[in-house]
């Protein structure tokens, strides 16, 4: 085991950075041009010669998927072999059809903590997931309670009523149901076309004006989210979403003993945490990166460690000529 110190190191939080602006400025190049695939693949190049600058020793615990032929697919290992071993959870490019059709909220994101601290999901599995910013007590959000439930008791912890409160989901059939029944609650409902990193981490941040993220969304973004939320201090619970006897097994090879239980935020993120995520294209979070003329560019990140609870935002102006990105 690593030294909590050396992977939470303010240094490499800060070189963490510099994987998701590779990234987002790779990805940004194909932002509204219709191509899912070249945008990925791009953002997915970036960041891994990004990540294999690195002096750690790192393992993609939820990667971009499991064929050992997909640049940071999970088990892959990253860095230049020196430095603190690290548990690795990543996208490089959360939003693929949004960054092709140029919409709000795709995002690049690593975070980074000591090994076997990452809870491992199957590949492709999706979670039931509600969170929270800070303030709120332990205790109060529950998977197993309603919606309405839910809603009435984090408005009381807030000192507020539920009309007070405004509730990230994603815009989707399956959540049609769930939405229809927190319009009837009174709450605010703020809507994600597609970013379930994203739309987590806002309630993790006051600047947003949301309280509260619900609905059901993939399990691999969900590990990565609460990583966010717990350096913002915030309380989240999930819970796999079992359809089937193949998704019951994938999550018993997985390693997980009981694939029902619900997961609280410290349960899926053990250790200590840095977290960085860039724009890449505008968003509830972060301003999306910008390409300029003369070949330059400026991009927005969020930096954070759980070990200070510091949260820094960046803002970088990039000459491409004399720093050119790992495209």
């Amino acid at each position: 085991m690593s030294d909590p110190k050396a992977v939470t190191d303010r240094n490499l939080a800060l070189e963490v950075v510099r994987v998701t602006e590779a990234s987002a400025l790779a990805a940004a190049r194909h932002a509204g041009r219709g191509d899912e695939k070249a945008a990925d693949e791009a953002a997915c190049g970036a960041m891994r010669r990004a990540l294999n600058r690195l002096s750690m020793d790192g393992v993609i615990v939820n990667g971009e998927g499991d064929d050992e032929g997909q640049p940071l697919h999970t088990g892959e290992r990253v860095g230049n072999g020196c430095g603190p071993k690290v548990d690795i959870v990543l996208t490089a490019l959360e939003g693929r059809s949004i960054c092709a059709r140029g919409a709000h909220n795709a995002l690049s994101v690593v975070a980074l903590t000591e090994e076997g601290s990452f809870l491992k999901v199957p590949q492709h599995s999706y979670m039931e997931k509600i969170a929270v910013g800070p303030g709120i007590p332990d205790g109060v959000i529950d998977l197993d309670l309603s919606p309405e439930d839910n809603l009435a008791r984090i408005a009381e912890a807030k000192g507020g009523s539920v009309a007070d409160l405004t509730v990230s989901i994603l815009d989707r059939p399956r959540h049609s149901d769930l939405i229809e029944r927190l319009y009837a609650t009174g709450a605010r409902v703020m809507l994600f076309d597609d970013g379930d990193v994203s739309g987590a981490l806002a309630a993790g941040l006051e600047e947003t004006g949301v309280d509260v993220y619900l609905g059901s969304g993939g399990a691999a973004q969900g590990v990565l989210a609460a990583a966010g939320l717990k350096c913002l201090g915030g309380r989240m619970q999930c819970r796999l979403l079992i359809r089937s006897e193949g998704e019951f097994m994938a999550a018993r090879n997985a390693g997980l003993g009981d694939p029902k239980r619900k997961w609280d935020l410290d349960e899926m993120v053990k250790g200590e945490v840095m977290f960085a995520a860039t724009g890449i294209t505008d968003g509830h979070v972060l301003k999306g990166a910008r390409l300029l003329a003369g070949n330059r560019a400026t991009s927005h990140s969020l930096v954070m460690r759980s070990v200070t609870g510091t949260i820094r935002y960046m803002t970088a102006r990039h000459d491409l000529d004399r720093s050119p990105p790992l495209i």
